[in-house]
């Protein structure tokens, strides 16, 4: 026997209300429903190179490298999901519930024992469906823009740990606040006709009166799919409302824009878009990102 020890985030998913689906739809219907979810699940952990230890009848269990991998794979589990749901890849609609925690651990012939295994199965236990649940502990090794999507839930006693404090990661908010961010010194007066132009690759589309709105993201689902793997599955969204054209973000990692010598990054905000520039999906426009969508208004 060989093991290992080590630091993991060790990350519980399971299908909620899996007892009524079973109610709903029969054994035999209820079982593929559940397969194909855990594959989507599967294919989530794959992408985000974690490692799927075991799957235990409607859950999955799983690790990642450390907290911000973890969450990031949780938040594009939710998404995924809510896009099979919308598509119906699943037949009826699933929701599923998310606990994970980074800690101490115990590599073992293809599984994991330890500290990080019980806690992790404790905020599973303590999730809702729909909702993603962690430590504060795991929740203060993120970076500080992940951070400000956390909010505290309750303290909860846990053998060998005592009480910890757990938070919520809001992985969809409907609330957007929104930033008075000027973006340019180009002004657009009320009353004048406007369109707004965006330009991906060889994608060029035009927002104006006849088409108010665009999606922006890595699904291919979306007005414009951004091959940009920080990017969340509908990452932003773009609108025109009174002849101004909003950008809307509702993503994991957030939105950088750069115009005018002037850079600005959002996250669950909205900003007004004025003149022309750069929008990076996800990543830092320091980073050099290489899937930049241009747009410029006009008119």
């Amino acid at each position: 026997m060989s093991s290992k020890a080590s630091k993991l985030s060790i990350l519980f998913a399971d299908i909620s209300g899996s007892t009524k689906l079973y109610d709903a739809l029969g054994d035999e219907r209820a079982r593929k429903v559940v397969a194909t979810t855990l594959t989507l699940l599967g294919d989530v952990v794959a992408r985000y190179k974690g490692t799927v230890i075991k799957t235990i009848g409607d859950e999955i269990m799983c690790t990642f490298d450390d907290a911000e991998i973890a969450t990031k794979a949780a938040c594009d589990m939710q998404e995924s999901l809510d896009e099979a749901n919308e598509g119906g890849a699943t037949e009826v609609p699933v929701n599923i519930r998310i606990g994970y925690h980074f800690g101490p651990c115990i590599q073992e012939n293809g599984d994991v024992h330890g500290d990080a295994v019980n806690v992790a199965a404790r905020m599973a236990a303590q999730a809702k469906a729909r909702q993603i649940i962690t430590t504060a502990e795991t929740a203060k090794l993120l970076p500080s823009m992940l951070q400000s999507s956390t909010r505290f839930v309750d303290h909860a006693f846990i053998k060998g740990k005592g009480e910890m404090e757990i938070v919520e990661f809001i992985w969809q908010e409907d609330d957007v606040t929104t930033m008075s961010v000027d973006l340019s010194k180009v002004a657009v007066g009320a009353g004048h006709a406007v369109q707004l132009r965006l330009e991906y690759r060889d994608v060029a589309l035009v927002l104006n009166s006849a088409r108010e709105m665009a999606v922006l993201g890595r699904s291919p689902t979306c007005d414009i799919a951004v091959a940009e793997t920080q990017a969340s599955r509908q990452h932003i969204k773009i609108e025109l409302r009174r002849d101004k054209f909003f950008l809307i973000d509702q993503s994991t990692n957030g939105t950088w824009v750069q115009s005018s010598g002037v850079q600005v990054v959002v996250r669950r905000e909205e900003i007004q878009l004025t003149g022309e520039g750069l929008i990076s999906l996800g990543r830092a426009m320091d980073d050099n990102p290489q899937e930049l969508v241009r747009y410029s208004l006009q008119g």
